[in-house]
């Protein structure tokens, strides 16, 4: 297994916002945006493979969208269960593992039983890891796990610890990424709780418009940065300098 480059991150979260905008500014319907979007997504999906990072978290529906347009809704409805069946296979093939999180109460049968299959069909994967985050809030994520860690406990007792563990992304790093497209600079109820320390990179560009260019500046953007984690930069750098990192990650970029 290749060293993982630490200018690199394990983890990247996805706010994939502009399909709408994007379609309005070319005369189409919304959900033209959202069909150039899922076809963005498998590119990015398959450069971060390109570049070793472990895990991907999207946000593809949340809890809040439900307040648009039923007609809007239904097709995105329908645009993730066409997505997941013609695509889910290339996913396993490139050893891929699929989750999801969020609060499936809701979703159609269709969706659900499709969101299950994917889940099981890769659930033995060993390369990276893509959640997709469907009917997801998180407020909902951060009451749920409370709930879940207060019944846990005999006592009722709960803290950042044992919330932490029952978190929908508990099995996994937080995000050392967010990268949300389309111009808007807030999260959005996306993983409020995981997203803490998290390095944030707001740009411009419409979803269905990234592309991998994008991406590696989003990634060098991310390695010139100092992560201190409430810490000072003696403590962490020990008297060492960063820059071979960020020197690191120019090698990968430069051959892409």
């Amino acid at each position: 297994m290749t060293k993982p480059n630490p200018a690199l991150p394990r983890h990247i979260a996805l706010i994939m916002d502009g399909n709408g905008r994007w379609a309005r500014s070319r005369g189409l319907p919304r959900n033209a945006g959202h069909q150039s979007g899922l076809k963005t997504l498998r590119k990015i999906l398959r450069s971060v493979h390109h570049y070793g990072i472990d895990c991907v978290t999207v946000f593809a529906f949340s809890s809040e969208n439900w307040r648009r347009p039923e007609q809007e809704v239904s097709l995105l409805m329908d645009l993730l269960v066409r997505g997941l069946r013609k695509h889910v296979s290339e996913l396993h093939q490139r050893n891929v593992r699929v989750r999801f999180i969020g609060n499936r109460a809701r979703l159609p049968n269709e969706l659900v039983a499709q969101m299950q299959h994917s889940e099981e069909l890769t659930c033995n994967n060993t390369g990276s890891c893509l959640n997709v985050a469907i009917d997801y809030g998180g407020q909902w994520d951060v009451a749920q796990a409370a709930a879940a860690a207060a019944k846990a406990d005999p006592h009722g007792h709960v803290d950042a610890e044992s919330l932490s563990r029952h978190l929908s992304l508990a099995e996994f790093p937080d995000p050392d990424l967010l990268i949300r497209t389309g111009g808007e600079k807030r999260l959005s109820n996306f993983l409020l709780w995981q997203l803490a320390y998290t390095e944030l990179y707001f740009t411009d560009v419409f979803w269905p418009d990234f592309s991998e260019q994008h991406l590696l500046a989003a990634l060098r953007s991310y390695a010139e940065r100092e992560r201190r984690f409430g810490q000072v930069t003696e403590v962490i750098c020990d008297g060492r300098d960063k820059q071979p990192e960020a020197s690191g990650f120019s090698v990968i970029g430069s051959g892409a």
